[in-house]
Formats: structure tokens, sequence, C-alpha cells
């Protein structure tokens, strides 16, 4: 169907984390999913080397849930709150912050979502077939890397809306309809460098400030105007798409965070990392970080295989651990 990419599947028919972790893993008898729960701290032994347990509010209660590893997986920005809000009299800084680099070097990606305009309709469901990565480490006068483009899934009218409301509340939805069914829709995607002053904080009460720079912006408006010179020179012009200068173009801004990583660097200086090589936080015994937050650097491309290969790396060494 048409909602297949911008939507929630309600068939499970997407390959979403739902679909291929979390619905397969509730089939073990020793995995519980406990729903509608927050963990608000990690707390420690008294000399503070290793967690003893998490506390956490489920269903508007206070529990507390112990175990003998504990592995935190809660996306770069909470995973880092999480441990900033952690702190005590042996970690005054946040849990494993001795390095002071808890929260810092958030990476969100420098997005582009792009719409050429067709002169014919574009009743495609399954656009989301084709990338290129040819210009992925730059290309004829420009040797610096770029980033990838894709094709995205199939822009609706409501999606317009509901990316913004503002912008397009005087349009009729009509409208917005001709103009998802003429889009030829491209993300471009191009690498944010690491940059410790772009990074997660905590009030007391737990409230985040994400304090975010943009910076390498020149390549992704590199290939901004590959993009536009490729679809030129397949004669794409003025036949099929409307003028390069009437494309819709919007740059992801800092809500648009599906791709955060970063906050708990690995490495294997305690001094300027978080983590270890096997994401355990270097100043205690049992805590790992096993989501995107251990990136040192995030590339051009998607996260997630990244994310997924290193998890099942860290799991074979959890197991190792606990023979």
């Amino acid at each position: 169907c048409q909602t297949c990419d911008g939507f929630p599947c309600l068939v499970h028919a997407k390959s979403d984390a739902e679909v291929i972790g979390v619905r397969p893993a509730l089939e073990f008898p020793n995995v519980t999913l406990i729903r509608n729960a927050q963990a608000l701290r990690l707390e420690t032994n008294p000399t503070g080397t290793s967690v003893t347990s998490v506390v956490a509010e489920v269903e508007g209660e206070l529990d507390v849930f112990r175990g003998d590893i504990i592995v935190v997986s809660c996306g770069a920005v909470n995973s880092a709150k999480l441990l900033l809000m952690s702190a005590n009299d042996k970690h005054p800084n946040g849990l494993a912050n001795g390095s002071d680099q808890v929260g810092r070097n958030y990476m969100y990606h420098n997005s582009q979502a792009v719409l050429a305009i067709s002169l014919e309709p574009n009743p495609t469901m399954f656009q989301k077939t084709l990338a290129l990565n040819d210009f992925y480490f730059g290309t004829d006068g420009f040797e610096y890397p770029m980033g990838n483009i894709q094709m995205m899934g199939k822009s609706l009218g409501p999606m317009f809306r509901g990316e913004k409301p503002i912008e397009t509340a005087l349009l009729p939805m009509r409208l917005l309809d001709e103009i998802a069914y003429h889009a030829v829709d491209f993300w471009l995607t191009t690498e944010d460098l690491p940059d410790p002053n772009n990074r997660v904080t905590v009030d007391r009460l737990g409230k985040v400030t994400l304090s975010y720079t943009p910076n390498n912006q020149v390549p992704a408006q590199k290939l901004y105007e590959k993009l536009k010179s490729i679809l030129g020179h397949l004669g794409m012009h003025p036949d099929h798409l409307i003028p390069r200068h009437a494309y819709m173009k919007t740059e992801i801004p800092i809500a648009g965070c599906a791709h955060q990583a970063g906050t708990c660097r690995f490495g294997h200086d305690a001094k300027t990392s978080v983590l270890d090589v096997n994401c355990k936080a270097h100043e205690l015994d049992n805590l790992y970080v096993v989501d995107t937050s251990f990136f040192v650097s995030i590339g051009a491309v998607n996260p997630s295989l990244t994310a997924i290969a290193n998890a099942l790396r860290v799991g074979d060494h959890l197991l190792e651990r606990l023979r």
C-alpha cells in the first residue's frame, strides 16, 4: 500500500523493529516486555563500580529491577539522559562520565528531502528501490565526501500537512494530494561531523536540552546540486520534470532525530570515551550501552545496520562473559 514508508504498519508487513526484533524476542520464555515504563535512574553499589538496580516508573508507580548485567539501549539522546540523571556521590557528573563525554558529539546527519515535480503522474507504490553511492567520496572538482542519494517512500498529501502544518494550513488537501501524485521523492544524506559542543544536557528535573550547531554543509549542497545535474543529464527537463529551481527541498531540522548517534562514544582511552570496545562503560563492571550512542562518527548512510551488527557483536561478548 502507499502508506509503507511514512506510517506505522497496522498489519505488520514492514520490517521495522517491532516485527523484526521485538515480536520474535517475545517468543522466548526468558524475555519479558514491560510496557508504559520509563527508566528514571541507575543505582550503583556503595563503591560506584557496578550498577545494582534500575529505578523505573511503571504505570505511574515506582518499581525497581535488578540484574547481574545492565544494558542501556534508549537511543543516543535518552541513553545519555539516563546516565546523566544517575549521578551520585561516586559519579557526580553522571554515571560513566568521568571523561565528561556523556552526551557529547551528538550527530544526526545532514539530511535533505527533495521533491522533483513530474509533469506526468507518478503512481508508484514502492518507490524506495534505488540508491546511489557514486559520489559518496566526492566527484570531479570536489574531492571531499558528499554522501548518499536514495529514493524515498512515496509522499502523500497528509504527510505534507503533518510535516509542515503551518505552511500548508491554507492549502486544500486535494492540492497537496495532487502535488504528491506528481512528486518524485529523493532523500540525500551527508555526514555531520562529531563536535563535543553538539551535546545532550539535562537539568535536575530531567528536562533535556539538545545543543547543536550544523557543520559540513558544503558537501550537502554539492550533493543536492549533483542530483539536479544528474536529472538534467538524463534529459528529464523540460519534458518530464518542472524546472530545477522549482524543486521542493527540506533540510531536516534538529527535531528530525531518526538517525541520532554519538553521545556515549566507545574507544580504548577512558579519558576520551565513555565505553570500551565491547560497549561496556569504562568505569563500571556491568553496565553496557548498546545502541547508536557508541558511534564515534556517523558516515552518510542509515545507522540501523551498523547498530544491529554491533548489538550482535556485543551479544556474543555477553554470552562469553556469562558462561
